[in-house]
């Protein structure tokens, strides 16, 4: 069988292992060091607008900080994007707080901005104002940034960005990750840059970073003796990790723009086809990464039909994620919307997206596509 040909698969960029190497040589083999104040920097550089980023060990651990620098605690609700990957949501339950899950829109599939407000009101009315406002940038699609804000505005709440997927995609000129009040990103192995595994926290002030660096680091207070007043997390990225992310930031322009030739294929492709229709930017004003090239066909049938035709010929593809509302774990989740997450899940499909397909990979998937 040919060699398989995967979703997202890690693409170094060549000078990772010089950085990992300079580790190793001065021994800052460590949850800190130089590399990890070095990409914190080269991050802070790359997204402009004054941010303060603080690197962690996971996505999902700066999305943990967040909802902590945004004071959620046991009993608070936070409002959170239904159509998304569970790593968005889970953060939520570890402050013991409640996750209240929102429709998307059929531009961005991400949050709905009526179907937003809808929510916030009614939980005013059952006498808890949500704390936070989770807003995902869908496989780097930016959510509608104005609308959303406007709303979160309106009734002082924070948004916080969850620009996992997003690094490298903008709205309007501006980066996601500097849109909110903060943002998480991931460095995941299949993410547009990976450093294996980790993430950051994208703040707006120092104070925030340094907050969040000081519970990172299990919370130790100054002191000579090992003294806590806070309950700390082990979140901190290793300088080693931190050293691969500084190579892969030399070469994040060169994969945004590889990842969108990939969606560029697949227009290309089903230009044609009235049965597929590719995910893509609603306006000139977003500006997509492509992290994932995601295709909406015209009925869960054909989907699946694709979806196991590529796997017999050893091309991973993945149906869109499963809405959090439908996940039997959050299943007495208070849900507002529509069916437009639920939608995009029977008909939707992810297709190999990585910035290191070759013109044979993509002859093969060209192959497998054939769609009656």
């Amino acid at each position: 069988m040919s060699e398989k040909i995967w979703l997202s698969s890690p693409h170094m960029g060549g000078n990772e292992q010089q950085y990992v190497q300079q580790a190793f040589d001065t021994n800052w083999v460590a949850p800190l060091g130089p590399h990890v104040n070095g990409f914190e920097a080269d991050i802070q550089q790359y997204l402009g607008g004054g941010v303060e980023v603080a690197a962690v060990s996971a996505g999902t651990a700066a999305l943990h900080l967040a909802l902590i620098l945004s004071g959620v605690e046991v009993g608070d609700e936070v409002i959170c994007q239904s159509l998304t990957f569970s790593a968005s949501a889970n953060p939520i339950t570890y402050q013991g707080a409640i996750p209240i899950f929102v429709d998307s829109e059929a531009d961005t599939w991400n949050l709905c901005p009526q179907a937003l407000e809808t929510a916030i009101k009614d939980r005013i009315a059952k006498g808890k104002k949500p704390k936070a406002i989770i807003g995902v940038h869908l496989y780097g699609m930016p959510y509608k940034v104005e609308e959303i804000h406007q709303v979160a505005e309106r009734y002082d709440i924070p948004v916080i960005e969850d620009a996992a997927e997003a690094l490298g995609s903008s709205y309007k000129g501006r980066y996601c990750g500097t849109l909110g009040s903060m943002a998480i990103l991931s460095f995941n192995g299949n993410k547009i840059i990976t450093t294996s595994g980790g993430g950051a926290l994208v703040c707006k002030t120092e104070t925030q970073k340094q907050k969040a660096v000081f519970l990172a680091t299990q919370a130790r207070d100054q002191a000579p003796h090992y003294q806590h007043s806070h309950i700390g997390y082990n979140y901190r990225m290793s300088n080693i990790c931190a050293g691969i992310g500084r190579g892969q930031m030399e070469v994040l322009n060169d994969r945004v723009a590889q990842r969108r030739a990939m969606h560029d294929f697949y227009v290309e492709l089903f230009k044609d086809n009235e049965r597929i229709c590719v995910f893509s930017e609603p306006n000139k004003d977003y500006f997509c990464n492509h992290w994932l090239t995601a295709v909406l066909t015209d009925s869960y049938e054909t989907r699946e039909k694709i979806r196991l035709e590529l796997e017999t010929k050893n091309i991973e593809s993945r149906p869109i994620w499963k809405p959090m509302h439908l996940q039997p774990v959050f299943k007495d989740a208070p849900y507002y919307g529509g069916k437009v997450a639920e939608d995009i899940f029977n008909r939707g499909l992810c297709l190999p997206s990585g910035s290191n397909l070759t013109d044979s990979d993509r002859e093969r998937i060209r192959e497998g596509l054939v769609v009656d």
